[in-house]
């Protein structure tokens, strides 16, 4: 698949609340929470499926996209309907993202994460 889905997150105004709550569900295991970050945690996939966080903020799930240039998508998007809700960012050494609502108002991430 070109382009593939690279992570998810799950945002809510409580995120220790959330974090509990996925971990007591479904077993997820997940990192300290990082207070600088809005508490956000990333979650241990054990090497299966898709990787995410669940992290402090307005409720949202959102869907990141791997792609090669952040900036060249973002342009595409917003230029097929999308509206740019985040610049093209380094959140980390070797990971850049940018966020767009889609036309029907989807909250959607560009990921480019360099290879571990």
């Amino acid at each position: 698949m070109t382009n593939p889905i690279g992570h998810f997150e799950i945002i809510g105004r409580d995120p220790i609340a959330l974090q509990r709550f996925y971990a007591e569900v479904f077993g997820w295991k997940m990192s300290p929470p990082a207070p600088e970050m809005g508490n956000y945690s990333l979650i241990d996939n054990e090497g299966k499926g898709v990787g995410g966080g669940i992290g402090g903020g307005d409720p949202r799930v959102t869907l990141y996209i791997e792609v090669d240039d952040p900036q060249r998508y973002l342009d595409r998007v917003v230029e097929a309907g999308a509206t740019q809700l985040m610049p093209v960012t380094p959140i980390m050494e070797g990971v850049t993202i940018a966020m767009f609502a889609d036309p029907a108002g989807n909250t959607i991430g560009l990921l480019k994460a360099s290879p571990q």
